[in-house]
Formats: structure tokens, sequence, C-alpha cells
């Protein structure tokens, strides 16, 4: 039954949908009851005087929480009551939390385990404005059900709101069974197969292809990290047998052309299927062009750049210190100059659709492990705390994309792809409380000194830019304000994902089309008898 405060809190948003911006009594905006959407503790947050971005527009307004939840969004909105948190925007920008498309916390991977965990990669997050991710859960030896089971234990320290991806690693009835499960009973709509990391993550183009059709028949989006492995294989010993060792063998035994060809073969194949395709950290001209390609025609295929990517170049790799060298590493690799302005002008025109980061921290110590052969250097860099405040600096002060692009890029259309807009990604009247106040005229700096993940490296060490986030709120707390973190293990919540999302509209019809289209069977039998 709702209590009569919830019922206040109902007629406020009624009334406001109704009313546009007519003015409500103060007394109105009351602490509700607990439950719902928010799962807040009740605070209740007045954020007056900022401009209020939204991917779809930006507008001078008040934002009232309460609970967890956005009650509120217009101008002047009053308040009489002390148990209201006011916080003075003026002259900055309140925008939704940013959302991190691709993650990995406490990942065990070559031999090893990511240094950040469900815990301080979300303290990161929340330092530098995100306030929600989506992680890969690994199989443990194939078997979904039992990685997803580890993961939801590594979550429970987690200090933010999170979903999952499912990682693919082989084929047999028993996983088709259990992707089903995975949709259906535990929120996740969406498949990580992987085309490198040939003897381990690896998947095979005969699984890809029986991949890609479970996730159309389940309404899932599939998710592919393109580098042929086979050939990144090949490469790799080709460049151990030139005596070449460090790191800079990284990058030059997977060249950009391997994740193109990758990508092609990707696309092709979702093609065939006629599913959506996710391609994660798109890193190179090569896989860019393929992506655009397939779009121009038609084909729903996301591309995600990371941070890393759009803005950093392969230099660093040949640094003659190792331990500045290796920090770099990741897969597929950072590229030469000029891969990354292009990527940035794909970002810009809507080629590419959202950012991640990739992160997945290792730190020095890990990464010595391949001081005397690259193959064994972990691969990944750090990237959740520093993402947001890049991309201002290097898209929005540029004038490469707009504030309201920046809300797109870094939240709303990776709310849009997983199903969970405008619950998340948006500052609308009953969305979740995931809202950052950033002040442009801020400058900020970067390095391991001062950031807030585990690892003692950062690749983004030194970086200064312009615009930086002064306030985090997650779901209604504020976690962060005036450099200081309020974190706290267990907060975080687990967000479904549900299925069929934006990009599988009309897919149904497609098919149809195409049936239509095949002429055949031809009886030929029966028109010989005739």
């Amino acid at each position: 039954m709702a209590t009569p405060c919830r019922i206040r809190v109902l007629f406020v948003l009624l009334a406001a949908a109704v009313a546009g911006a007519a003015s409500h009594p103060a007394h109105e905006f009351c602490a509700a009851a607990g439950g719902g959407g928010g799962g807040g503790d009740g605070t209740r947050i007045l954020i007056k005087g900022g401009t209020v971005v939204n991917a779809h527009r930006a507008e001078e307004a008040d934002v009232y929480i309460e609970d967890g939840l956005v009650v509120a969004v217009r101008p002047n909105i009053p308040v009489g009551d002390d148990n209201v948190k006011v916080i003075d925007a003026t002259g900055r920008y309140v925008m939704p939390g940013g959302i991190d498309p691709h993650t990995h916390l406490e990942m065990e991977f070559m031999g090893t385990v990511t240094i950040d965990d469900f815990y301080s990669g979300h303290a990161a997050a929340l330092a530098g404005g995100t306030t929600m991710h989506i992680d890969f859960v690994i199989p443990v030896n194939g078997n979904l059900t039992a990685g997803l089971e580890s993961y939801k234990h590594k979550a429970e320290k987690s200090a933010m709101d999170y979903g999952f991806h499912m990682a693919i690693t082989k084929w047999n009835d028993e996983v088709s069974r259990e992707m089903e499960v995975m949709v259906k009973e535990h929120g996740i709509n969406s498949f990580k197969f992987f085309m490198a990391y040939k003897g381990s993550l690896m998947v095979t183009d005969d699984l890809l292809l029986q991949g890609l059709q479970k996730c159309k028949s389940l309404g899932a989006l599939a998710m592919v990290h393109a580098e042929n492995g086979d050939a990144v294989a090949e490469g790799q010993q080709r460049m151990i047998g030139l005596g070449i060792t460090g790191p800079e063998g990284h990058a030059l035994s997977r060249p950009p052309v391997l994740e193109g060809e990758a990508t092609s073969r990707a696309i092709r194949l979702a093609k065939f299927v006629n599913t959506p395709l996710y391609v994660v950290h798109v890193m190179s001209i090569d896989a860019m062009e393929e992506i655009a390609k397939a779009k121009r025609e038609g084909q729903r295929v996301i591309g995600e750049p990371v941070v890393s990517g759009l803005v950093l170049d392969d230099s660093w790799l040949w640094d003659p210190d190792f331990a500045t060298a290796s920090k770099y590493v990741m897969s597929p690799p950072i590229r030469e100059a000029g891969h990354n302005k292009a990527l940035q002008a794909a970002l810009s025109s809507g080629i590419l659709q959202l950012v991640g980061t990739d992160h997945c921290t290792f730190n020095s110590t890990q990464k010595a492990f391949g001081s005397d052969d690259f193959r064994k250097i972990p691969n990944g860099v750090n990237g959740i705390e520093e993402r947001m405040h890049i991309i201002w600096d290097s898209m929005v002060e540029t004038g490469k994309i707009t504030v309201t692009d920046y809300v797109r890029v870094t939240s709303t259309e990776c709310a849009k792809i997983f199903n969970i807009y405008p619950r998340k990604g948006a500052i609308l009247e009953g969305s979740d409380a995931d809202i950052i106040i950033l002040n442009p005229k801020r400058s900020f700096a970067m390095g391991a000194r001062t950031h807030h993940s585990r690892s003692d490296t950062s690749v983004y060490e030194g970086r200064k830019g312009k615009g930086m986030v002064e306030v985090t709120i997650s779901r209604g707390r504020v976690v962060w304000e005036d450099g200081n973190l309020n974190a706290v293990p267990g907060a975080g919540r687990y967000v479904r994902t549900p299925p069929f999302g934006y990009l599988f509209d009309g897919i149904d019809k497609s098919d149809a089309v195409y049936r239509a289209s095949l002429r055949a069977p031809v009886r030929r039998g029966e028109a010989a008898a005739a």
C-alpha cells in the first residue's frame, strides 16, 4: 500500500508532467518510502542554478532528488526544508553520470588477476564521474553459470550500480541452454565472442556463427573482440624469430590489418544471420572503415572506441624503459599516430557511437612478467576514472562534439543499447539519480599518485586538461564532492538489462522480406510434368 508520502511524490510527478513549469510548495517534496526503482537512503537533494544536459537538449533548470530518484526537473524549484541538501551548480553542467560499457574488474587473465576489484574500480569510477559500468563475466571452464556465480561474489563489495555482459569461450548444447538462462533469469542481454587469444578465449568461425544465431533468437546483442587470432599467433612467432621480445613486439605482431580483417568477417557473419553486432574497443582506421561501410549499407553495427585509442599513440611502446613501455600494452594495441584522430572524427560524425575504457589494470610488478617476452605481458590499461574528463577535454573543448553529444557518447547511448534507458542515461522525472556536476572552467591533472585505482601506473600520467567533475551523485547519494570520496562497499546494485533492445526493432520484418525474395524452392518436377 502506498504511503501518504509516496502518494505526494507521485502527485508531484503527475502534476509536473501536466503543468510543466508550474510551481509546487516545497513541503510536497518529502522523503519517499523505501523500495521502488531508486533504492536511495531517503536523502533529499536540490541542485540549483545549473544547465541540465540530456542527450536531446540542454536547459537551465533545477533538479530535485528524493529516495534515489529524480522527482522534478524545472526552473526555480523552491525549497523550505532544512533537511534538503542544496547544491549550487551555477556556471556548471548537470549531466547524467557516465556509463562505462567495457570494463574488466577482478578478472583472471594471463596467469594473474586485474589489480582493481569491484570496490577500488568503483571508487575510481565515481571520482571520475562514472556511476555505472557493465563488466564482462568470464565463464569457468566454459560454464556460464559458474562464471556468473563467481562474479556475483566479486560484486558484493560494489560501491555503484553495475551490469554484466557474458563471454562465450566454447560451444555445446549446454552453453546454448545456459545463454537462455542468462537472458531470461539473470538479466544479461549481451554476449562477447573473442576472435583473438588463440588457445584460451578465442572462438572459431563456426562457434561464432552459432553464437550469433543464438543471440538473435534470444534478443541478445552479440559483441566481438575483433582480431584475427590465428594471424596474431603467427605474428608473435615472427617477432620472436626476429629477436623482438620487448613491448614494441606486441604492436608489431598484431597490426591494424588483422583488426580490420576480423571486424569485416564478424560484420559479414552478422549480416548473414541478420542480427545486430557490437564491435568492442575499435582501435584502428581499418576496423572503423569496415564499420562505416556496413552502416552505409544499412547494417546495424555498433562501434565502440575506448579512451586510450582516442587520445594515445603507440610511440610509448618504444620507450627504452620497460616499465614505461609495458604499461601501454593492451589488445588490440594502441596504434600509431593518426589512427586516434581518425577515431575522434568517426565519433564526432556518428560512425562510432559510444566510448568505453576497457579498464583492465595491472601494476608494474604484473607487467614485469613479460620482461623477456612481450607475449607474457598482461594486456590492459586504466581509464575508468579518466574517461569522462578526457572526452570532455579532447572532444568538447576542441569543438568536435557538443555538450549534448558528450552526454550521448558517455552515458545515454550505452543506456539505450543495453535497454536500460531512461532509468539510466538521463536526468528525467523518474530516472535513477545518477548525476554529475561538471565545471567547464576548472582544470585537471592526472597521474598514478592521485588516481583511485590500485595500480601504481597510469597511461595518462601527467595529462592535463579542462573540465572537472566536482560532484558525483550515485542513486541519490553524494559520493564525490570537493575532492572527497565517499564510496561505500556494498552500496552498489546489480542492474538487469532486458533483451530485445531497439537494435532488434524490425529484424523480423527484414527476415520476412529476405524469405520472400528467395523465389525458392523451385518445384522442378511439377513444372516438367505440366
